[in-house]
Order: structure tokens, then C-alpha cells, then sequence
């Protein structure tokens, strides 16, 4: 007889908020980097100076990829590494808690 993890809809209307509550979330890392541009004859690069530009870099199949993200979304992606942040932390407790209810169901029968 297969055991099954004790679940009630109370429990996952609940936790369905809680994820809710942190979208978006992702994981990576945001960092703000000074690039040349690439117009010819830019006065603030031929003075040595360059453009601040953002970066997020996330893992995809293994490897480390980076893309740049536009000045407006730096808000939302701060928020979504936040989030992502809250949310693998809620995972590390959800294994412990699904444990003891299993202990608890098995208490009963």
C-alpha cells in the first residue's frame, strides 16, 4: 500500500496564497556594470568614461548566462530576486512541516 502525504484543501489553498503573495520570483543576481557604447564618436567614451548598463545573470542548463535588462525593469527583477530569495526559503521549511503532518496522520490510525 502506497502512503501518500497528508494534504487538505485548507493546507493547499493556503500555501497557494503564500506563493501567490511572492510572484514573480526568480534567481540570479542583478549587478549594474559601465560599458562603452558602440555609437562612433560618442564624446563620454572617447573621454574614458562609459554608460551604465544592468546585467542579470541566472543559470540555464548548467551554465552561467547573462542578458541586459533595460533600466525600467530593474525594480521588478530587484523584487523578483527578493522574492525568489522568500521563496527558497519556504521550501526548506515545507519538507520539515510535510513531515511532521505525516507524523501526526500516522499517530491517528
Amino acid at each position: 500500500m502506497k502512503r501518500r502525504l497528508p494534504s487538505s484543501p485548507q493546507g493547499a489553498h493556503q500555501w497557494q496564497q503564500q506563493l501567490q503573495a511572492l510572484w514573480p520570483a526568480l534567481k540570479g543576481s542583478l549587478a549594474q556594470v559601465a560599458k562603452p557604447c558602440i555609437r562612433p564618436g560618442c564624446p563620454a567614451c572617447a573621454r574614458g568614461d562609459k554608460h551604465p548598463a544592468w546585467i542579470l545573470s541566472y543559470t540555464a542548463a548548467g551554465k552561467r548566462r547573462c542578458l541586459y535588462v533595460p533600466k525600467g525593469m530593474v525594480p521588478v527583477l530587484r523584487q523578483g530576486l527578493k522574492n525568489g530569495r522568500r521563496l527558497e526559503q519556504w521550501l526548506y521549511r515545507v519538507g520539515p512541516a510535510l513531515v511532521k503532518a505525516y507524523r501526526r496522520e500516522q499517530k491517528k490510525h
